[in-house]
């Protein structure tokens, strides 16, 4: 069965969606890069966990918002055209983010 917004495992986003997730996918990579210029500068072990904690913290908000907007249009647009298949995966990707 094809899905509603998602057809064929893809998703159309709104210029506004593209362009928040892009950002803070850059603010990560911006610190994956600051985390890596400490290991090459040497910096001391605890001052590089508190800023890979941070980029672990910040993945986490992005997934937050993606999941957000996946349930509020995905899902609910699949399930509202019949296709209940669409909670399945649901639930196994919030098992997934869970481990």
């Amino acid at each position: 069965m094809e899905h509603g917004c998602c057809a064929a495992r893809k998703k159309h986003r709104t210029e506004e969606e593209m362009k928040k997730l892009i950002n803070r996918l850059s603010r990560i990579e911006g610190q994956v890069r600051g985390v890596r210029k400490m290991i090459e500068e040497d910096a001391y072990c605890t001052d590089v966990l508190i800023q890979s904690q941070a980029i672990g913290a910040a993945i986490n908000s992005f997934n937050k918002d993606l999941l957000a907007c996946h349930i509020r249009n995905c899902v609910v647009e699949d399930v509202k055209n019949g296709s209940d298949e669409v909670v399945d995966d649901l639930v196994s990707t919030i098992q997934k983010l869970m481990k």
